[in-house]
């Protein structure tokens, strides 16, 4: 049951101040059309439970600290995201400012304080691995207000782009390049999925963007092997979708990032990461010279380095930092950064 809400320091509706959010389920924001879950394989159904990348987002003139009523779970094995994502993290636009760590629970309400220069806008992070479900917030000493509104930027991919192997929510590449770009980062990041699913292509045609930018491929390698052929036209097919929503929405495909154990191997089709990602790269190539004007591509093979990958696949928290700022200079060149 929700807080009471009502003025004079009492709680308020968090609705007004979440972003990120694409859908809501019940009131709990989802990644995924809660009304077209049958069509989505159960692994991408499963990872679009957690509200990635979802945040409050707030200003102040008066208020010297925030409370946050919440209610999270205990998190699973396929939960626990980062080691360290227990916080809820208060940055602006200058960086962190606070983090109050905290345990799973029923009902609790966490406190942070404000710094003296408190106008903001100021974003919070919750604990993405605890699905934390805020039930209201409340400004201490002063009113809150939601921040103003921005371009929103939905951001399609796999693992890497939901943000493995960052240290928080903050740290993942989404989140990087939406704070220097000043977007909404909408996060449809699905760990072990992202294979170029079309019921995928159809949900993103059908939410609100301003910007997108499509990261998936590198599970076509392995989850589900792929040919070259077929991701090619997986990828023209998938973008023949998402333009029958978004026909002339600015679209950025960043192509697979560096694994080094797989770019010259094959997989059990035959195809190596490197055939997978020239494929991708020469359906982008062949849409924009079709008249796509709109579409433009980030090639990811030299993006990152052997020393950005935690774990040989996933980049760690510089590798993330280095990949959200290649995403902002690919988008501004292309003129898609709002300016």
């Amino acid at each position: 049951m929700r807080p009471p809400l009502g003025p004079d320091g009492s709680w308020q509706d968090p609705g007004p101040f979440l972003r990120g959010v694409a859908w809501l389920d019940r009131g709990r924001p989802v990644r995924a059309d809660p009304d077209d879950t049958m069509r989505l394989p159960w692994d991408t159904g499963e990872r679009a439970t957690l509200p990635i990348g979802v945040r409050l987002e707030f200003t102040t003139r008066t208020a010297h600290a925030v409370e946050i009523r919440y209610r999270a779970a205990v998190p699973g094995p396929t939960d626990a995201l980062r080691d360290l994502s227990h916080g809820f993290a208060l940055w602006n636009r200058h960086g962190l400012l606070t983090e109050v760590f905290t345990e799973p629970a029923a009902e609790s309400v966490v406190r942070l304080d404000l710094p003296e220069q408190r106008q903001g806008p100021f974003t919070l992070h919750p604990p993405e691995g605890q699905s934390p479900l805020i039930l209201g917030l409340r400004g201490i000493g002063g009113d809150l207000a939601p921040a103003p509104g921005a371009p929103r930027w939905v951001v399609h991919g796999d693992s890497i782009t939901e943000g493995w192997w960052s240290t928080r929510p903050a740290h993942g590449w989404p989140a990087v390049a939406g704070r220097a770009l000043g977007f909404d980062t909408v996060n449809l990041g699905y760990a072990g999925a992202a294979r170029g699913e079309l019921a995928t292509a159809e949900q993103i045609a059908a939410l609100p963007a301003d910007v997108l930018t499509l990261a998936f491929g590198t599970n076509c390698w392995s989850r589900v092997p792929f040919t070259a052929p077929l991701l090619y036209e997986t990828t023209r097919v998938f973008l023949d979708l998402v333009r029958q929503g978004h026909p002339r929405t600015p679209l950025l495909l960043l192509s697979p990032v560096l694994r080094p154990d797989a770019e010259r191997t094959p997989n059990r089709l035959g195809a190596t990461l490197g055939a997978l990602r020239d494929a991708m790269e020469r359906a982008v190539r062949d849409r924009i010279a079709a008249g796509d004007g709109r579409l433009a591509l980030l090639p990811g093979r030299d993006v990152l380095g052997p020393e950005h990958l935690a774990d040989g696949l996933h980049p760690n928290d510089a590798g993330h930092q280095v990949l959200g700022l290649a995403v902002v200079t690919a988008l501004r060149r292309a003129g898609f950064d709002g300016g």
